[in-house]
């Protein structure tokens, strides 16, 4: 055996006698919170003073961006130090990254999609006049903001990098731990970002219920992200900001080395990815909505009905304004901005992620952010109803009662029921309405919230409207809606189902068929539960209340050839309840609802859990235990899908069952679920009126969280002061979610048909389309006017990848596809058509969201 020379040996002892240069980890510093969240007088100064302090330290902001509006006026000097450092937005340089644009730090997964691209777009916008050379590469949220569709809106605005993490904020919720380094985070249309998650082995903290190990850059969790390859590990901690309650840290890790791991460089995200990371994600993460991962106080009093504000005011503003395009192209009026600009601003407040995680929290004047709330979404609704009359008055220049004009604000044709407010004295009358053809159809008048209302019949074109004439008369019809009473239950048939209500079981439905699906029979006669039954457990009693334990009074609240309803009074427990249900002639879904008279406070949920802030067990985690109405479905080999924000996941949970934090899974149900079937068989749609959870296992029938009252977040005790009143409907249907246009089905009920009474003369048009689609493909999101600028937002939900035409009666100067951020994508294909219309040609993948932009659009005016 040859022996080694010295050389070798020499280096060989060179070597092992080196000292070990420690491989460098990352920290992401910074501030969270703002003017309505937590960002006190004082505290634009020492962040400013901070970054002076030590010049090797790099912050990372989310901050709301009104709150410049208030440093400015009473930190002026504090304000313009600070403007100066961010003014360095280079990569390498730069010490100040915006990191989390949005108006109000929005839960994305509670909240529509365009909701979630309005946060960006009036975020940026008001952050740009603070500081115009704002660059916006990374999102990063302090808080689970999160949601599936986020890689095509951040990259639509310009953000090339992101990061799942959120490591000293986790009360609320968190995402999958997943990966390494870097990833590739794939929307549902195939859209990626850079990002940097929460890795696979970033655990949860032991003895918390609020933060990963990712929250200090300690020894042990910078060793184990380098155990699992992970080359450049980085912590995060983005501080509340809020220097006068304990957070006066500066940097976070704070001065002494010995209690984090050494060396960590302070930088901000884009910073870190772009220069010290990898750089290229070695791995694609096909994210879900079932990634995110939250558990909010679902149920309780207060999120029921700040979750109905909300949704409320969504869907009323996007379709506000929707009718001023109408009323602007078509009608003349001028752009009503500054309602719509206040309207939206308001929603977007409403959406805070600390309205949904501690709604009784003060913030101004007394008042909860609960409280703000209501009043945020109350100006939304008055602006709102003020831009849709200013619209109907520029259509509709006489008003009167001799016909009914209908509005549709969506791109599908629509044949439904229509209503429309009418004179109290109409109710003495009979009356019929005539199509354009001249054919009448009955009508049906009903008494609502103290208006009188009329029911009929109508066919209104793709985004554009109908008018039918008035009489006095009663036309015939073919089908009716009706009931009798058989052996003390009562039959509720329609054209399209028969209902057989059980009063002694307190009015539970016992049969339900749907006649145009070879009369299949949804009810499971199989299931322990009830189908449509109210069932808790009640804390004081120690035991599940079930509102079939006691019999019930049924009343015929509206009966006529159009609408059947019902109300079903009983008793859950001590409390009175009424259930109603609609039957309405050729309408798929069965309306339904609930109002609980409580008498008083009664525990509701599990029981026997001591609350502690460290302890992962918490009372209103399993969603079992809380009142729920139950729907056992007779469907074979159940999948479970629903919807979220411009996206629908295929759930692949077992159950929704969990009871700790650190085993917390997504079971919020946003618009709607869909109990469909893997073998195909028939589905089940339930629809609700807001965000909320549902239930649902091999041993549990889907069911909707209706109330949960006892300890909530913090300890806070989550009480009833008052009434519980929930919407929600059922549609059974025969295929797949998609087949059968669920997404369709729900924003027909988000956007009903704009209804007024005016004063037709004989040569005016009865029906008109403005914008149609081809095959109805793709849902119209939103449209807006800006200058003279018209801008139609499109999700697909459910279509193929194939070409489709989009038929606009207008012209335009130039028609693009535009990013959210306003920049030119490509120029559009299109071809005027005649008749003053234009065809495009739009191509969109599945789940795919683009915006077209009609430069100085023109509609001929409306006879």
């Amino acid at each position: 055996m040859a022996k080694p020379s010295f050389l070798i040996l020499f280096f060989i002892t060179i070597t092992i006698h080196r000292p070990l240069v420690a491989q460098e980890a990352y920290f992401i510093d910074g501030y969270h919170g703002g003017v309505y969240g937590h960002y006190p007088a004082g505290q634009t100064a020492f962040i400013t003073k901070m970054l002076k302090q030590y010049p090797d330290w790099s912050i990372n902001m989310e901050v709301e961006p009104e709150t410049w509006d208030v440093v400015k006026l009473r930190d002026p000097v504090a304000y313009e130090e600070f403007k100066k450092l961010f003014e360095d937005q280079s990569i390498r340089t730069g010490r100040v990254e915006y990191i989390n644009p949005t108006y109000a730090q929005s839960y994305f997964f509670a909240t529509s999609g365009e909701s979630n691209i309005r946060q960006f777009s009036y975020g940026i916008e008001l952050l740009r006049k603070h500081f115009p050379s704002a660059v916006f590469t990374t999102y990063s949220a302090e808080e689970p903001c999160f949601t599936s569709s986020l890689p095509y809106i951040l990259k639509s605005f310009g953000f090339k990098y992101a990061s799942t993490k959120n490591p000293n904020t986790m009360w609320g919720g968190y995402t999958r731990a997943f990966g390494g380094e870097l990833v590739n985070w794939i929307g549902p249309d195939g859209t990626a970002i850079t990002t940097v998650p929460r890795y696979a082995v970033e655990d949860l903290q032991p003895g918390s219920t609020w933060q990963s190990i990712a929250w200090f850059n300690s020894k042990d969790y910078i060793q184990k992200s380098l155990d699992a390859g992970i080359q450049h590990p980085v912590g995060m901690c983005i501080q509340d900001a809020a220097w006068s309650q304990g957070w006066a840290k500066g940097p976070w890790l704070g001065q002494d080395t010995t209690q984090f791991y050494t060396p960590t460089r302070y930088t901000t995200w884009r910073n870190y990815i772009a220069n010290y990371s990898i750089g290229t994600p070695d791995e694609d993460w096909y994210f879900t909505q079932e990634d995110v991962l939250t558990s909010l106080v679902w149920g309780s009093e207060v999120m029921n009905t700040l979750a109905q504000e909300i949704r409320g005011a969504e869907n009323t503003i996007v379709q506000a304004e929707k009718m001023a395009v109408f009323g602007s192209l078509v009608g003349n009026m001028q752009w009503p901005k500054r309602l719509i600009d206040e309207g939206w601003i308001k929603l977007l407040l409403s959406q805070h992620h600390d309205c949904w995680i501690v709604p009784y929290n003060n913030l101004q004047g007394g008042r909860t952010w609960a409280d703000h709330v209501t009043e945020w979404t109350g100006v939304t609704h008055q602006n709102s109803q003020v831009i849709i009359d200013r619209s109907l008055k520029a259509l509709n220049s006489k008003s009167g009662q001799r016909a009914v004009r209908l509005f549709n604000t969506l791109a599908v044709d629509r044949n439904e029921i229509a209503r429309v407010k009418v004179p109290s004295t109409w109710g003495h009358s009979s009356w019929e309405v005539i199509d354009q053809q001249g054919k009448a159809y009955p009508t049906q008048l009903i008494n609502e919230d103290g208006s009188t209302w009329m029911l009929f019949p109508a066919s209104v074109p793709s985004f554009g409207y109908s008018t039918y004439t008035i009489r006095r008369g009663k036309a015939t019809t073919g089908h009716a809606v009706s009931y009798r009473k058989e052996k003390g239950k009562y039959i509720l048939e329609s054209d399209l189902y028969r209902l057989v209500i059980n009063p002694e079981k307190g009015g539970v439905i016992e049969s339900l068929i749907a006649k145009k699906m070879n009369n299949k029979e949804y009810v499971d006669p199989a299931s322990s539960w009830h189908f449509n039954e109210l069932r808790g457990y009640f804390g004081e009693q120690e035991k599940f209340i079930s509102s079939a334990d006691q019999p019930a009074r049924i009343r015929v609240v509206a009966q006529g050839p159009l609408l059947l309803q019902l109300a079903i009074d009983g008793f859950i427990g001590e409390h009175p309840f009424t259930q109603t249900i609609r039957l309405q002639q050729q309408e798929e879904k069965i309306d339904m609802g609930v109002f609980i008279d409580w008498q008083r406070n009664p525990a509701i949920g599990e029981t026997g859990i001591a609350f502690s802030a460290e302890n992962p067990r918490k009372a209103f985690y399993d969603d079992r235990y809380k009142l729920l109405v139950c729907f056992p479905a007779a469907i074979n080999d159940q999948q479970i899908y629903k919807n979220a924000p411009f996206d629908v996941c295929k759930s692949q949970l077992e159950n929704t069952y969990f009871n700790r934090w650190d085993e917390i899974k997504h079971t919020i149900v946003l618009n709607w679920v869909d109990l469909g079937s893997n073998s195909k068989d028939n589905s089940l749609a339930l629809f609700t009126d807001h965000t909320t959870s549902y239930v649902h296992g091999s041993d549990h029938p889907l069911a909707l969280t209706l109330q949960y009252s006892g300890r909530g977040l913090w300890g806070r005790d989550y009480t009833i002061t008052g009434p519980t009143d929930i919407s929600y409907s059922l549609m059974p249907h025969a295929g797949q979610w998609d087949s059968d246009r669920i997404w369709t089905k729900g924003e027909l009920a988000n956007e009903p048909l704009v209804a007024t009474l005016i004063d037709a003369q004989a040569n005016d048009v009865a029906q008109q389309s403005y914008l149609s689609i081809q095959d109805n493909a793709y849902e119209l999101v939103s449209m807006e006017i800006k200058g003279t600028d018209l801008y139609i937002r499109l999700f697909n939900a459910q279509s193929d990848d194939a070409d489709k035409q989009i038929t606009f009666a207008g012209k335009a100067d130039t028609i693009e596809w535009v990013e959210l951020s306003g920049e030119t994508s490509k120029a559009a294909q299109y071809t005027a058509t005649g008749n003053q219309k234009t065809a495009i040609m739009a191509n969109i993948p599945r789940f795919g969201i683009r915006t077209i932009k009609l430069s100085n659009a023109k509609i001929e005016s409306l006879p």
